[in-house]
């Protein structure tokens, strides 16, 4: 019997925070993925690192607020096949943070905004719109680009 490599997944944890009606968005510059779109604040979860571990690290590093493990809730994971590998999306839920939001990556997002929930940008990258679809319905688990 011969030792295969195990397939991977590339881990994504990523934070919908709330003001009210209010979702905070982040549009991409320079990263080579979905440049010029909005997103979440997010990134790619490391080694030995939980999901939540992660976002809160993600948080402070992209967007300067401060997330504590009791103010986050798991909302939605999406098994996603992106352009050039496999995906295994979580996304958490916060209302309180502590800090003041503020674009800590200015060459990796452009724009940092809050943006009214029923008046989304347009560009907002589209499986991110699902999503929130997604936890508006209660639905926590979803595939996307599998067609």
């Amino acid at each position: 019997m011969t030792n295969k490599e195990r397939h991977k997944i590339v881990p994504a944890a990523y934070i919908i925070l709330r003001d009210g009606n209010k979702i905070l968005l982040q549009r991409r510059l320079n990263t080579g993925h979905y440049d010029g779109s909005y997103g979440f604040v997010s990134g790619h979860v490391e080694e030995n690192e939980s999901y939540s571990s992660g976002i809160i690290r993600e948080a402070l590093e992209e967007a300067g607020f401060k997330l504590k493990p009791e103010y986050i809730r798991f909302a939605h994971f999406m098994h996603r096949k992106g352009e050039d590998s496999e995906r295994a999306d979580v996304f958490f839920v916060a209302g309180r943070w502590d800090g003041e939001v503020q674009n800590m990556e200015p060459h990796k997002c452009d724009d940092l905004s809050w943006f009214e929930r029923d008046n989304l940008p347009e560009n907002l990258i589209p499986h991110l719109r699902n999503v929130l679809e997604y936890i508006d319905q209660n639905i926590m688990y979803s595939e996307h680009g599998w067609e």
